[in-house]
């Protein structure tokens, strides 16, 4: 049985999703809590996950999946006590709880659903899409401490038309090579499909970007050539020269991690499942085994 699992985490406090020696991850806080769950059924259950975040990058929208076998699905599915009123409780709802309570007691991390996967389905292979965020406060916005840990403060006026046209010059099928931290036998071709900037009527600066996945730092350092631009350091016809010449460079500064946020994962119909995992697979067997890696 395939369960699809749909968290949010504020990203502070972890050193990233991937399961680190040593290091609080939210992948290993979940997975050590679902081994306690599972205790005393076979091996416990591990994650798979739509994309993986880099360290202080927080979700909204993170999805993942576990497989369980006959004998831990028949423990979850049995009632532990017949309800008082009598009515049927969803066994999944008490998955829920007892993950929360076991992997996030402090809220930082958060399943906010449990529910059977559609035929297919697999959290990492089947997305269409990824979508991030990354909020901004110039000194046109106001510095409120409160999102002060998702929110970049940056100390001087930014151009937000002048950010919207290097964006401009990012979309499409490219080698972002310029944008991507190198991993050996890892492509760095990507489908950028939005990539825009807004002014939100309390005058934060939010950057919303999607493609078919990300590479390791790309929206990061997307994000700060594009604030190079907004403070006029260069223009978008230097952004898209350097997207050209695929090679990194430090003509700007990639974004810190705190201000970005992993928002949503899209999926095809339930019928196109399989099909699109099979596509992913196969795509990323044939140009080096590339990683959906996103921050």
């Amino acid at each position: 049985m395939r369960l699809r699992l749909d968290v949010a985490y504020d990203g502070a406090a972890f050193s990233g999703w991937a399961r680190q020696p040593g290091l609080r991850t939210v992948q290993g806080a979940l997975e050590t809590a679902l081994a306690t769950v599972f205790t005393r059924w076979g091996a416990p259950p591990l994650l798979t996950v739509a994309g993986r975040t880099d360290a202080g990058v927080h979700a909204t929208g993170q999805v993942a999946h576990l497989d369980l076998d006959a004998a831990q699905w028949a423990t979850l599915s049995r009632p532990r006590r017949t309800p008082a009123d009598g009515a049927q409780r969803d066994p999944l709802d008490g998955l829920v709880k007892r993950l929360n309570g076991l992997a996030g007691p402090e809220g930082d991390v958060v399943v906010t659903r449990a529910s059977v996967a559609p035929d297919g389905f697999d959290a990492r292979f089947s997305p269409l899409w990824r979508r991030y965020q990354y909020r901004v406060a110039d000194l046109d916005a106001p510095r409120d401490p409160r999102r002060r840990g998702h929110t970049l403060w940056y100390p001087g006026r930014l151009d937000p038309a002048a950010m919207e046209r290097g964006a401009l010059t990012l979309l499409g099928l490219h080698d972002f090579a310029a944008f991507c931290k190198p991993r050996e036998g890892a492509t760095t071709i990507r489908t950028l499909q939005e990539f825009r900037w807004d002014r939100e009527p309390d005058g934060v600066l939010v950057a919303s970007l999607q493609a078919d996945a990300f590479c390791h730092s790309m929206v990061r350092a997307m994000v700060g050539a594009t604030i190079a631009v907004g403070e006029g350091r260069f223009g978008a016809d230097r952004l898209e020269a350097l997207r050209v010449a695929g090679e990194r460079t430090s003509a700007f500064k990639v974004a810190p991690a705190k201000g970005l946020t992993l928002t949503e994962v899209g999926y095809p119909a339930d019928e196109e499942l399989a099909a699109r995992a099979v596509q992913t697979r196969a795509r990323r067997s044939s140009n080096g085994g590339s990683d959906t890696v996103g921050g």
